[in-house]
């Protein structure tokens, strides 16, 4: 089956699909839902709470790494996700997935907090089975749609994963919309319902797929919903008459929640907007048959819908968008003496230190996003010559008035000259540097520049408090933060600060938006010694997340991109006579 897939989708290729650059033709964007059925119960006084990690195997090596999660859907058994995975389906590539299933007892994001450290996938009380497959297994599946056992706990069975896989549209529309209800049944016997509503697609093969959810409003029939923003592509994929259908719930702590009823609508009915053809009847089929006189479980109306074009990174860099990049890099004494071998910051003649290879490998690619390639280089936790004063915010260059090096290769010269002249002390502080930057970012809040931070360290963290307010005033700004660990320390306030399962705050401000991202260096040391490929592979995961952040800035700001100039054209250039 797999194989008649690849048959099909390698005959659609064509010549001007190829690019020379990678080799391989571009991917087609798949988006993976995952359902369980009949899940292990691990609760002692509830069912248990899954969420499913999936992981995928590189091409160079066969390390597992995380690729993302489901979210957690609490005394449940036969959970159905929301969140979906987006991957990218190349034909030419065996694409292995793996995909844990666990019950989750706590908000740590550390699944070590969750699973045996001895057994992690086996006898944990709190992991619920796993299954292997690949991607082109689920795509050459029947109506795309896998459904295996879950393995990996012996002498259990542990249910079924049920994996669908559709291809996305190019549609770049995203909807708006706000609905409220009337007259919702009541479903509490002390008091009111509290109502939330489900949406699903309908899929080509009559199936219902799950896409939003609705928060719960608590203790009302006249629940109004807060607006809410949604990919058209996953309403409908394009198809505007494809059947949307909707089903109102009361919610219940124990995960048994009551049905109300459903309605169905379409993209195309929903674009009509707030008028009468948008008040749907929410009916429960079950009463209707039983009650005679039953006419409807109450009304949903529509209140807004707006639907807008979702820009991409790329939209924002034609239009002129500047990335400026700022690196700061950790003086302290714990990473030794530079004139000793063990240093992190020792020169060897023959090849770079960790320092320098994660400066290069991040800098090469983002500086071709900065036109005049002039880059701001500090340094921070040194003792600065004549008088030895402590310093966690000096040029490199040692130009106070002007820190910025020419250049990838002019950061290195200034680093490397900043080691002779300057002494290694402490301690490691995070905030100086980071404001340092928003003070730029503050200044220009148009949308015309963002600005990048790449911070490379290798310790602990002296001054966290004032780096989490720091972060959270920066997130407000066009700005983003990489942090690169070096060295063997415990980098867990580093994982903190990600924020990518729990979002950063300081006295009780949540910051507007994720924008710092941290690797540690040893995770892509090759030991083969492939440098090229391992700093490849750095500067891809370091580099993720920016385009994300900065459009998350954009539509946080309502900035839209600027139209691209003209293309050239033989037009625009002088004619000359011949001779």
């Amino acid at each position: 089956m797999e194989g008649d897939v690849m048959d099909k989708v390698e005959a659609t290729a064509t010549v001007r699909d190829f690019d020379p650059i990678s080799g391989s033709i571009p991917a087609t964007k798949v988006e993976i839902t995952v359902s369980c059925r009949d899940l292990l119960d691990r609760d002692t006084f509830s069912k248990s709470d899954p969420l499913v990690v999936l992981y995928t195997q590189g091409v160079e090596c066969k390390q597992w790494r995380e690729f993302g999660r489901t979210e957690v859907i609490d005394n449940t058994l036969n959970p159905d996700f929301v969140r979906k995975y987006i991957l990218d389906y190349f034909f030419e590539e065996k694409q292995n997935l793996r995909f844990d299933v666990y019950d989750i007892d706590s908000k740590s994001p550390d699944l070590a907090k969750h699973v045996s450290l001895f057994f992690p996938f086996f006898l944990s009380s709190d992991f619920l089975g796993q299954v292997y497959c690949t991607l082109g297994e689920i795509v050459g599946s029947p109506a795309s749609r896998l459904e295996k056992p879950l393995g990996g706990i012996p002498g259990k069975k542990c249910g079924t994963i049920i994996l669908s896989a559709e291809e996305l549209g190019n549609c770049r529309d995203y909807a708006t919309m706000q609905f409220c209800a009337n007259k919702l049944d009541k479903k509490d016997f002390f008091g009111k319902s509290d109502p939330f509503m489900v949406f699903y697609r309908s899929n080509e093969d009559g199936t219902f797929t799950i896409c939003h959810k609705t928060e719960v409003v608590k203790n009302t029939l006249n629940p109004v919903w807060q607006p809410f923003s949604i990919p058209v592509r996953a309403l409908c994929n394009g198809d505007y008459d494809r059947t949307i259908k909707v089903e109102v719930y009361d919610w219940d702590r124990d995960g048994s929640h009551d049905f109300i009823g459903e309605f169905t609508s379409s993209y195309k009915e929903l674009c009509r907007g707030q008028s009468q053809l948008n008040v749907y009847e929410v009916v429960n089929a079950k009463k209707k048959i039983k009650k005679k006189r039953y006419i409807n479980s109450g009304t949903v109306s529509l209140l807004s819908f707006i639907v807008e074009s979702e820009h991409t990174f790329l939209d924002y860099i034609k239009g002129g968008t500047q990335i400026h990049f700022t690196v700061a890099i950790d003086f302290t004494a714990s990473n030794g003496n530079p004139s000793q071998s063990t240093s992190l910051h020792y020169m060897n003649p023959y090849q770079m230190n960790a320092y320098a290879m994660a400066l290069k490998a991040v800098g090469e690619i983002i500086q071709d996003y900065d036109s005049d390639k002039m880059f701001p280089a500090l340094g921070f936790g040194a003792k600065l010559p004549p008088d030895g004063r402590v310093s966690h915010e000096f040029p490199l260059n040692g130009n106070i008035e002007n820190p910025y090096c020419n250049g990838m290769e002019g950061i290195l010269e200034a680093y490397h000259q900043s080691l002779k002249t300057v002494q290694l002390y402490g301690p490691t502080n995070f905030a100086p540097v980071v404001n340092h930057v928003a003070r730029y970012a503050a200044a220009v809040q148009d949308g015309s520049q963002y600005f990048v931070l790449l911070i490379i360290t290798d310790g602990v963290i002296s001054d966290m408090a004032q780096t989490k307010e720091a972060i959270v005033n920066a997130a407000k700004l066009p700005m983003s933060i990489i942090i690169v660990g070096v060295g063997q320390a415990e980098f867990d306030a580093m994982v903190e600060l990600d924020g990518d399962d729990i979002r950063i705050s300081s006295r009780g401000k949540l910051a507007e938006r994720d924008i710092v991202q941290f690797v540690p260096f040893r995770d892509y040391m090759d030991r083969t010694g492939n440098h090229v490929l391992s700093m490849a592979r750095l500067a891809k995961d370091v580099l993720a997340e920016i385009p994300d952040q900065l459009i998350s800035y954009m539509k946080s700001r309502g900035i839209k991109p600027c139209p691209p100039p003209p293309a050239y054209s033989s037009g625009d250039f002088p004619q000359t006579n011949s001779v």
